[in-house]
């Protein structure tokens, strides 16, 4: 059975994903968050989350279609986890890459033919080939991440994951470096370190009882941990991330991003509007959004100029609209954040 749901999501609010879904942005020009990370280029992509990760929409423009598939047992076929189970970054497919998965996923066939469109994403992705590795060794790297996934609670060093790994016959930890380009230990503390995030952000748990519980040996060394990797403490870090109040200064300063990004740039512009110190505003932003304030401002810059190159504006017309004074300088900006040209953006999107 699917569940197949068109809607337009509050702005930063969190959506728990309850069963492994298909997330098509449909409009939008802002940025998401997927499990504390944000993504600025996720347009043209069909976004495939996991049971337990949450989105967010840092944005108030998003119309969302989320499809809901309540087969479990087909998420442990082995070329079908490819897409749920993120190594290192978010599963996607790219429907500029895909015409058989844009047509799967049209207005008109979504009801009848989703079913089908977890087969062809796999194929898809398999071809997309994101660490340049063959079918079996992607069986290794994400047998490795399952295994990771059952036993990271048990505090155990890297090393003794890395001794159960190669019981199973897996050269994992050679295999990992080369293709993903991050160690077992690396993908363990990574795995550990978001559970953590989730269950400070997301329960009530005393701090106690969550490092028991994710296999810490004390909850002063957790602290320290979460510190080192999050600049702030468990208690400090629940109450920014503001789960069920929602406070009103994250809404604000995007409005105010989206009002005059083009025109300004400065830090000390927006710091003026919200009423506090460059330094003030600079850590809030970065406390409640995981994110730089100047990144921030980039991300728009992006999303308003895909958007223009988008309906056809010229590369010298956007470039002059967002403030740059030379079309190159706009292009070699464009191409940094986003690994294409203008032209190559607007010869796929037109």
């Amino acid at each position: 059975m699917l569940i197949v749901e068109k809607f337009s999501p509050e702005v930063n609010k969190v959506y728990l994903i309850e069963a492994h879904s298909l997330i098509h942005i449909l409009e939008g020009t802002g940025s998401i968050q997927v499990d504390f990370k944000n993504y600025f280029n996720w347009q043209s992509k069909a976004i495939f989350l996991e049971k337990g990760q949450y989105i967010k929409f840092l944005s108030e423009d998003f119309v969302v279609r989320k499809i809901e598939f309540s087969d479990e047992n087909k998420f442990y076929n082995q070329d079908v986890r490819v897409l749920f189970k993120h190594i290192v970054s978010l599963g996607y497919i790219d429907l500029m890459e895909c015409q058989e998965c844009r047509k799967f996923l049209s207005e008109s066939l979504v009801a009848k033919n989703s079913s089908s469109i977890i087969d062809i994403s796999s194929k898809q992705w398999y071809w997309q080939n994101p660490f340049k590795a063959t079918k079996d060794e992607y069986q290794i790297i994400f047998d490795t991440n399952d295994i990771i996934d059952q036993s990271f609670k048990n505090n155990l060093s890297s090393a003794e994951m890395t001794d159960i790994i190669c019981k199973r016959g897996y050269n994992a930890q050679v295999l990992l470096k080369d293709r993903v380009g991050i160690s077992v230990k690396r993908l363990v503390n990574a795995k550990r370190m978001n559970e953590s995030l989730k269950e400070v952000a997301f329960t009530d748990k005393n701090i106690q009882e969550i490092s028991y519980d994710l296999g810490f040996k004390d909850d002063a060394y957790f602290n320290r941990v979460f510190k080192n990797n999050t600049g702030q403490t468990p208690k400090q870090f629940r109450d920014n991330f503001d789960f069920e109040q929602r406070d009103l200064f994250t809404q604000d300063i995007l409005d105010l991003l989206k009002k005059y990004h083009a025109d300004e740039r400065s830090l000390g512009f927006y710091a003026d509007k919200m009423s506090m110190s460059v330094k003030t505003i600079s850590k809030k932003v970065r406390t409640k959004m995981n994110v730089s304030l100047g990144h921030l401002i980039r991300l728009e810059l992006l999303s308003t100029a895909k958007f223009m190159l988008s309906q056809g504006e010229s590369i010298t017309n956007v470039a002059h609209k967002l403030g740059f004074e030379e079309a190159n300088h706009f292009s070699s900006f464009f191409k940094h954040y986003l690994s294409v040209t203008p032209s190559e953006f607007k010869k796929y999107n037109l």
